[in-house]
């Protein structure tokens, strides 16, 4: 004798069932829809054992491709609930949250870019624990509450790359990368009177962009933090530059990717970002006005000593 209860299960697995070859096809779309953010989250969250070619990350996403193909294919029958489900929570997050469509195929993408070309580390090494020179002064000199420097500031955060649309931190590093490129694109090298250190204030430098490495380092470094970025200065003897704080090795990826694909393009061709990892791990690049893209080449000196601005 029939079931009715198990007649009607199998007449709605039956309606559910997806005719071959369509069922192999959106297994593999779906496989490759979970895996993408799937594999992110692995990405940003294991160390990387820096194997060549990245193949510990390749050797990753095959594994987890055909795990997901055999669980898939087994689930089969339920495919249509849940790609549904998928694409709703996806485009839930694209209305109304931070994570959508857009969020997914711009992390793949720097992240696949950031495997293919590498940043290229330098670590600092402090040589002597020599105290930092005129660090009283210098500290009054990056006058970042001034309301001059703060309104160049903001004008300079907004005047390129507004077109980039993003969230919080993202969007800060982008606005400082935008102070870097019209500082850089205004200032101009004057030497300090002759046998004197001169050192002028940020608001000072404001008004011909001009002076030496001093005043630049200064002026950037007061600009990037009177619009919530993190600078240090670093001391070489006989340089002194501004670098602006990236964060993790997560936020160097997309720094990499934005640089190099998005804001500096033409800047940073066939260039490497280079950047410096503190005692902490957090990762620093260079906005020094000899380089022309935000982690260009550093000048080859001694690094004596660093000053950070909380």
């Amino acid at each position: 004798m029939t079931n009715p209860t198990l007649t009607k299960i199998k007449n709605v697995r039956e309606r559910l069932r997806i005719k071959k070859p369509w069922d192999s096809i959106i297994i593999f779309a779906l496989n490759i829809l979970i895996s993408i953010p799937l594999f992110l989250i692995i990405h940003q969250n294991i160390i990387d054992p820096e194997w060549p070619f990245h193949l510990d990350r390749i050797l990753i996403f095959a594994v987890m491709v055909t795990v997901l193909q055999l669980i898939l294919h087994r689930v089969r029958t339920v495919l249509i609930l849940f790609i549904g489900l998928y694409l709703l929570v996806l485009a839930y997050g694209s209305l109304f949250g931070n994570y959508g469509f857009s969020t997914v195929f711009d992390n793949y993408q720097a992240m696949i870019y950031t495997m293919s070309e590498d940043p290229h580390p330098q670590d600092v090494i402090l040589s002597k624990l020599l105290p930092f020179p005129n660090k009283g002064e210098i500290l009054d000199a990056i006058d970042y509450n001034n309301p001059k420097v703060r309104n160049f500031a903001v004008g300079a955060a907004t005047k390129y790359f507004k077109e980039f649309k993003s969230q919080d931190k993202e969007r800060r590093m982008i606005q400082c990368f935008s102070v870097f490129k019209e500082i850089r694109n205004e200032w101009n090298y004057v030497n300090d009177p002759a046998g004197r250190e001169y050192i002028a204030h940020a608001s000072e430098s404001l008004q011909h962009f001009s002076g030496d490495c001093d005043d630049h380092a200064i002026l950037m470094a007061a600009c990037i933090r009177a619009i919530g970025g993190t600078p240090r200065l670093i001391h070489t003897g006989g340089h002194l530059y501004p670098e602006m704080l990236i964060g993790t090795r997560v936020d160097l990826e997309r720094a990499n990717y934005l640089i190099k694909q998005k804001l500096f393009v033409n800047e940073s061709k066939n260039q490497t970002i280079n950047y410096h990892v503190d005692e902490h791990g957090q990762i620093w690049l260079n906005l020094d006005y000899t380089a022309r893209y935000p982690g260009g080449p550093f000048m080859s000196e001694e690094i004596l000593g660093a000053l950070t601005l909380n």
